[in-house]
């Protein structure tokens, strides 16, 4: 199973992705998480040791690795390079594993308007794309906040796009136009996942309200997200409300895919 998890800025995805990765790991599974975030923190949330920490380097920032992989210097554009690098193994030579999550942090790159052409997008592109066609059990996208990495086809191959909103109008009109994205690259397997749900009133207007994207299931406010953060305690251990409702999804994707 292959999860993309998108939304906007701010509304927990990673939070999700953790907790997604942690239940699934605990099932026994093999999961693979990647955090495609500019500033990552899935390593945070899923609790990762600080020795453990020290050896995770986004891939887009690893300026050796591109430059062997594509024959030409990041952050240069136009000229010759290679399209389509090795990536096979980066994903184990580069990931950690921790609890029985394997965790990859790619990183991003801020590529504007329509896309651009330089090496790091290249390696990131090949990469994600070896990462869909790989025979991995649980593979867990913790994408970027906003739409743009829907603009250039980067999960075209999932198996379903998780998007997390909040209880607002504005981070719905956010989910309306992944929906729209999603649809234009052919990805219509969409689930909704309403985070910081204080009450009966709020998950009902996310289910009124969501545009056209069946509900998932919602995880509740609780401040011990917070407090799980400073402490640096996964919010899967911390907070029982959280794992409850998350496990209620697993076994809706399970028997959903």
């Amino acid at each position: 199973m292959k999860l993309a998890i998108s939304g906007k800025g701010g509304v927990g995805k990673t939070t999700l992705s953790a907790l997604l990765a942690q239940a699934y790991a605990d099932e026994g599974r093999d999961v693979l998480a990647v955090d495609a975030d500019p500033s990552p923190c899935l390593a945070g949330a899923l609790g990762f040791p600080d020795e453990k920490l020290e050896k995770l380097n986004p891939i887009a920032e690893m300026d050796a690795l591109i430059e062997e992989r594509t024959g030409a210097k990041p952050g240069t554009t136009g000229g010759f390079f290679t399209i389509n690098p090795r990536v096979d193994d980066i994903p184990e030579r580069f990931s950690v594993m921790h609890r029985g999550v394997r965790l990859l942090e790619s990183g991003s790159v801020d590529l504007g308007g329509s896309g651009c052409i330089c090496p790091e997008a290249a390696i990131l592109k090949t990469l994600f794309t070896h990462l869909l066609f790989r025979d991995d059990d649980i593979l867990i996208l913790d994408m970027y906040a906003g739409v743009e990495h829907l603009g250039r086809a980067t999960v075209d191959f999932v198996d379903a796009m998780i998007v997390v909103v909040e209880p607002t109008r504005r981070s719905l009109g956010t989910a309306r136009q992944i929906k729209k994205l999603a649809n234009d690259i052919g990805l219509e397997r969409l689930w909704l996942v309403g985070n910081k749900v204080r009450n009966e009133e709020e998950s009902d207007f996310l289910e009124k309200e969501s545009p056209g994207i069946p509900v998932l299931g919602f995880l509740p406010a609780d401040l011990s997200v917070q407090e799980a953060d400073r402490l640096g305690i996964p919010v899967y251990d911390h907070v029982p409300t959280l794992k409850d409702a998350v496990e209620e999804m697993v076994k809706k994707l399970n028997t959903e895919n």
